[in-house]
């Protein structure tokens, strides 16, 4: 019997898995009135500019990767989105969500329930969290290059991945980022905006000034 499939930010997912990314811009437009949990701008093309702009960068994902924190996560982007392909695609993947508004938290708790998602939701600053080992950190409009490297260096494990969406501004932020830390980066282009990019970070180190 074949599967029936569909495909969303480069990736070919069952009929169920892209159902629940529906269900999840269902949501999210259903509690961003009380909530704003993403730009009222941006709801006319909620799809695009959020769901399919987060699922693209779990095609980065390292191989193997068992553990991934999301920064900032909102509206559940892209941590609700990463939790939803990984149940497909990498069942062995545990999926912590950080945010540190207590509404927003509450949403992400909620909508975790409604999808059957088992996600670790924390709400709590990011500079509060442990070290966690992470194979993987993103973030999503969160913060600077700079800070969001900085917190990957205390939350990635030895050899772990960053992986960073930014916008047209990505090089500055990227020439800003280097004079505080040392890392190698993959540069993607972004499948949703022509002039974005997706940043895939490893080895991290504090910068050496000689």
């Amino acid at each position: 019997m074949t599967v029936a499939e569909d495909s969303v930010g480069g990736l070919v997912v069952s009929r169920e898995t892209f159902a629940a990314l529906q269900a999840l811009e269902a949501l999210v437009r259903r509690w961003n009135p009380a909530i704003n949990l993403v730009s009222k701008t941006t709801l006319p093309d909620l799809w695009s500019r959020h769901v399919v702009d987060s699922a693209q960068i779990f095609a980065f994902r390292p191989k193997g990767a068992r553990t991934w924190v999301d920064l900032g996560s909102g509206g559940g982007f892209p941590g609700l989105v990463v939790a939803v392909l990984a149940r497909e695609l990498s069942p062995e993947m545990n999926v912590t969500l950080v945010e540190s508004d207590l509404r927003k938290a509450t949403f992400l708790r909620q909508a975790a329930h409604s999808l059957g998602l088992v996600v670790d939701v924390r709400s709590q600053r990011i500079e509060s969290l442990p070290n966690l080992h992470a194979d993987v950190v993103s973030a999503r409009a969160l913060a600077p290059l700079a800070d969001l490297v900085g917190y990957a260096a205390r939350l990635l494990r030895p050899g772990g991945t960053a992986i960073f969406p930014k916008g047209a501004r990505f090089a500055e932020e990227l020439a800003a980022a280097r004079s505080a830390w040392d890392f190698d980066v993959d540069t993607r282009p972004s499948l949703s905006d022509g002039e974005a990019a997706i940043l895939v970070i490893r080895n991290i180190q504090r910068a050496s000034h000689d």
